[in-house]
């Protein structure tokens, strides 16, 4: 039912699924995460990386997907159980699923600092993040999920989406880890916030500049600065906020 202002009407409406994912690690069941129910394998993969469970492609001996149990095993090649203390370092994160994390802020300070000689100007900038607004057909069709691209300065690499803005970009990087596709000298346009979790993310992919139409949590902006990322938010209409590491950001092709 939809209600106005002159009053009410019966109308049909499309909303975004919602699925459970569990991910087995090995023979341990890891985590169970809320997302949407695609590009799972991408997901997991993402997910274990960037929690440092898995630190290379190579790592990986076997795959194997469940889309209807909603299950995810990825056997490693030294079959090993994730430690016991680690497993009780999980945290709630920021996410707006409560999306589940190993790791915090504090293990920045073992994050390598990024290096890039990447430039892109304000109108590069602004020509991608329209792009990346008319990429997603289900967010214009449902409003209810968040979505992540990896850029160059010119176009789009790889794109995915999810109720989670987490998982989105766990999607991204599972994809790109699982298909050697570089993440060095790119770009991260997200559609959420920019909070402390998908910096360290970001970091740990090498990846030197984050864009968003949405704002900077003020430790995601410690972390940027101190990891040698920039960040660039409130991307909306022809205006943009740099924060952290502005040289990247050319304006008039200077």
């Amino acid at each position: 039912m939809k209600l106005t202002e002159k009053g009410s009407s019966n109308i049909e409406d499309v909303v975004a699924k919602e699925f459970p994912l569990i991910i087995m690690l090995n023979s341990e069941q890891l985590v169970t995460l809320l997302c949407s129910p695609a590009n799972l394998k991408y997901l997991a993969v993402g997910f274990l990386f960037s929690e440092g469970f898995l630190k290379s492609k190579d790592e990986i001996k076997k795959i194997m997907v469940d889309d209807q149990r909603g299950v995810v095993w990825i056997e490693t090649e030294g079959g090993e159980e994730p430690a016991a203390d680690v497993l009780f370092e999980r945290f709630i994160t920021s996410g707006c699923g409560k999306g589940i994390s190993f790791h915090g802020a504090a293990d920045a300070q073992d994050q390598v600092k990024v290096e890039s000689q990447i430039k892109i100007s304000t109108l590069e900038v602004l020509a991608l993040v329209n792009e990346f607004q008319h990429h997603s057909q289900i967010y214009r069709t449902t409003g209810g999920v968040h979505s992540v691209a990896l850029c160059d300065t010119r176009n789009i690499i790889v794109f995915s989406e999810d109720i989670g803005r987490h998982n989105a970009i766990d999607k991204v990087f599972g994809e790109c880890l699982l298909n050697d596709i570089a993440t060095d000298d790119r770009i991260i346009i997200t559609s959420g916030r920019i909070s402390s979790e998908i910096l360290l993310k970001v970091a740990k992919r090498n990846v030197p500049i984050i864009i968003s139409k949405s704002a900077p949590t003020s430790l995601g902006l410690k972390l940027a600065g101190d990891l040698g990322v920039t960040l660039v938010g409130f991307v909306r209409g022809k205006r943009m906020n740099v924060y952290t590491h502005a040289g990247r950001i050319t304006t008039n092709g200077k």
